[in-house]
């Protein structure tokens, strides 16, 4: 199959199964806003929503807001008295994500820190939060090794940890790639494998995002 054949079925998905204004409305804004266009697909929004709710979620930890797409799903299946907590970088991106959220009304639930996540994790730590139940890594993929230590930290057993496009359209396999997303991804496969608080595996994913995957992991007693 092609790419457009693999978008071509995302869209039929979303058609039959999300259809849902207010996240297509995210996406909108954040075109208007220029922000890219490197969010979460429309059916792995949907899957994060439902992954979050059958698993009883009530506290979310996210690195990497963008425009809040992937957050206000989140933010839906923790409910009224649940939480998120995402970092993001770039101010521009949380002022359109805080309009997102509010927009979508589910702003209430939602706290966003920014600046470099490496600098606000550590402060987080340091307050000694109840642990998250979930945390979403979609930040820089170089750092991506770094985040997963620190999600550790600020979780407990029976938590799981999703690390976004670790597949790279089949550079994950390529040992000698200089790439540093690549590099940072295959550091992260290495370190769910070798560490032994995690039990985890990587599904490929194929739409209209293209060809990619993401690692869950389930903290382990």
């Amino acid at each position: 199959m092609t790419s457009a054949e693999w978008a071509e079925v995302d869209s039929y998905l979303v058609e039959q199964l999300v259809r849902d204004p207010e996240t297509a409305a995210v996406l909108t804004e954040n075109e208007k806003a220029g922000l890219p266009a490197i969010d979460v697909s429309a059916p792995q929004g949907k899957f994060l929503y439902l992954l979050a709710r059958s698993a009883g979620v009530r506290r979310v930890l996210e690195v990497g807001t963008l425009g809040g797409y992937s957050t206000v799903w989140l933010a839906r299946a923790v409910g009224k008295a649940g939480q998120v907590l995402t970092l993001e970088y770039e101010p521009k991106h949380a002022e359109v994500a805080r309009r997102n959220l509010d927009s979508a009304g589910v702003g209430d639930r939602v706290e966003i820190r920014v600046g470099a996540a490496l600098d606000s994790l550590p402060v987080l730590a340091e307050e000694n939060p109840e642990p998250f139940d979930l945390v979403f890594l979609d930040a820089d993929k170089v750092n991506n090794p770094n985040y997963v230590r620190w999600a550790l930290r600020l979780t407990r057993p029976g938590s799981v940890i999703i690390v976004d496009n670790v597949v790279r359209e089949g550079g994950l396999a390529d040992a000698s790639s200089t790439d540093p997303a690549i590099r940072g991804s295959r550091e992260v496969v290495e370190l769910l494998s070798a560490e032994p608080r995690l039990d985890a595996t990587v599904l490929q994913t194929v739409g209209s995002k293209g060809w990619d995957g993401f690692a869950y992991a389930l903290v382990l007693d």
